[in-house]
């Protein structure tokens, strides 16, 4: 299984508009974050290509994220939850249509507020407006597994201050974002994770995400060998020297890298 990182940023994007600290003004690429997507590429018997292409969110940058990889199916769509940066580049999903209906997975709670901001999409086929994207939206839950094709993928519970929202293990790898803590019995779903991406927002508290540190501990508790932190903003230092600090089990990501999962 492969995971592009397409997106490693927090709400505003790096650099954030009209900031010029030392991260915003860096010449390094790895410090221009786009908002926070990943594409899962899983190996499926069942799958015409023999490979499952799933999306985790689907932000504003949607469309430039995708300009970079090669245009092909997605398979489905999974919703972490319905803040913006990770739901405002559906309507972007038009040219997939040509693929047929992509199916979209979120909890109720998201799916409504879906159809509440973009009730176009989610019309009748016979009905809809000809050119909108057409999305097959269907409804998941936490700790029920979704089949996509032969991949099975388990939704956790995850808290994002005090908004419930999802992650998702897949195999040896979860994927946790915008997270500020996760119930105990969600900690125990990831045990055995050998590869995983999780939020990191800066060295400061804030209310509904964890900083670097929480995250590198969250990555110790779990005994995780490998992690990349993901959804930072512009209060971190430069990558190159954040880098210095982190231990050799945590990497800081930076958009479009690739990892490699090797499922047993």
């Amino acid at each position: 299984m492969k995971v592009t990182l397409l997106g490693t940023g927090t709400s505003t994007g790096v650099p954030q508009i009209g900031c010029r600290c030392m991260v915003c003004t860096s010449t390094d690429p790895r410090d221009r974050r786009l908002r926070c997507s990943a594409l899962i590429e899983a190996e499926d018997v069942t799958a015409a290509d023999g490979v499952r292409r799933i999306l985790i969110d689907c932000g504003p940058d949607f469309r430039e994220q995708m300009l970079r990889v090669d245009f092909k199916r997605l398979d489905a769509i999974l919703i972490t939850h319905e803040h913006y940066d990770h739901v405002g580049g559906l309507d972007d999903l038009r040219p997939f249509s040509i693929f047929g209906d992509v199916v979209v997975y979120a909890e109720p709670y998201t799916a409504d507020h879906l159809r509440q901001r973009i009730p176009y999409c989610f019309t009748p086929k016979e009905k809809r407006y000809p050119g909108v994207p057409s999305i097959d939206l269907e409804e998941m839950k936490a700790h029920v597994p979704v089949h996509i094709g032969g991949v099975e993928v388990l939704p956790l519970r995850v808290m994002h201050g005090k908004l419930p929202i999802l992650g998702f293990r897949i195999g040896d790898f979860a994927y946790i974002t915008d997270m500020l803590m996760m119930p105990d019995e969600d900690v125990a779903l990831l045990k055995g994770v050998k590869k995983m991406v999780v939020n990191g927002l800066r060295h400061e508290p804030h209310m509904s995400h964890q900083t670097l540190e929480d995250a590198v501990r969250f990555t110790e508790r779990l005994g995780c060998p490998e992690a990349w932190l993901i959804h930072m903003s512009h209060h971190i230092r430069p990558h190159a020297v954040e880098e210095q600090w982190l231990p050799q089990h945590v990497h800081l990501a930076y958009d479009n890298e690739q990892i490699i999962i090797n499922n047993e």
